[in-house]
């Protein structure tokens, strides 16, 4: 049998000794250089196929996935069929339900997808295992990193930035690093936005796409929900932490400022430096409401 065009004869051939039934497969990618996913339609059901970018992604998300079978809900994540380190491919079940981003909902219904989504991530949260001592090494290293990003990024924006701004800016090179050791430390989704909700009204939320799972900073989970959605609608963020079951600490709401504004600041240097004006734009909305949220 022919394979269907324009999944690779290596990895179609690998997809039917698990699904000897696979009839076609849809490539349903994202639009991003890394991103190569198939849906694989069956006679009587579906799957999807994915390769991974590189070893440690490969590594790091099938440990992701046998996490999410102890942590979640059959209906809450997808569940891994197979995966090969020779062709760092992973197969895995269907998720129920539509990517909540871009999907058109009523207020209440929106604050009941938030509250549902802060409750499964509490779930996913609470299955973490303690941090060793190599993880909050890393940790700490991460965010200076980050720090130091926000720094680089300061220098060739600063005569883009209201005043406001550059002192946020400075706080972030200067501060963040000081308050990793304050906070609450998790195994991270990693990549909790709304592009990896799926809702169902029938079965609830579920989450997908576990590429970045990694020991980390819990509130590094929020940083794009909080400069995207929740600081113009704060009460998506009091039903997601109502489903969460706790507010955040000091010290974490401080971070999470300070992330919001590295990841604007980012941004902007990315769009200033590539000439995209959607990139700088973003940029500069995040940076605003980070700093109109503390005045």
């Amino acid at each position: 049998m022919n394979h269907p065009a324009p999944i690779p004869n290596d990895l179609w051939a690998w997809v039917l000794e698990h699904l000897p039934d696979a009839r076609t497969a849809t490539d349903v990618s994202w639009a991003r250089g890394d991103s190569r996913v198939w849906r694989i339609d069956t006679t009587t059901a579906s799957a999807f196929v994915k390769i991974s970018p590189s070893v440690r992604d490969y590594e790091r998300e099938t440990d992701a996935y046998a996490y999410a079978a102890r942590a979640l809900a059959p209906r809450q994540a997808p569940r891994l069929i197979a995966a090969d380190h020779h062709l760092l491919a992973l197969l895995t079940t269907p998720q129920p339900g539509k990517i909540v981003r871009g999907l058109p909902l009523e207020e209440k219904e929106e604050l009941r997808v938030h509250e549902a989504a802060g409750r499964l991530l509490r779930r996913w949260h609470d299955h973490s295992a303690p941090a060793t001592a190599d993880d909050r090494t890393a940790i700490r290293d991460a965010v200076t990193g980050q720090a130091d990003e926000a720094a680089a990024c300061l220098q060739a924006t600063r005569h883009r930035l209201t005043p406001d701004e550059q002192k946020l800016v400075e706080e972030v090179a200067h501060d963040l690093p000081h308050l990793a050791d304050e906070l609450p430390l998790v195994y991270r989704h990693g990549d909790y936005a709304t592009r990896n909700w799926l809702w169902d009204r029938e079965n609830g939320l579920g989450v997908i796409d576990f590429a970045m799972a990694a020991p980390g900073i819990a509130v590094e989970e929020y940083v794009w929900l909080h400069g995207a959605l929740w600081t113009p609608r704060p009460s998506l963020r009091d039903a997601f932490f109502t489903g969460y079951g706790r507010t955040l600490i000091a010290a974490e709401r401080q971070a999470l400022t300070l992330l919001a504004a590295r990841l604007g600041v980012s941004y902007l240097h990315a769009g200033l430096t590539k000439k995209d004006p959607v990139l700088t734009e973003r940029g500069h909305l995040v940076l605003h409401r980070m700093t109109a949220d503390r005045n």
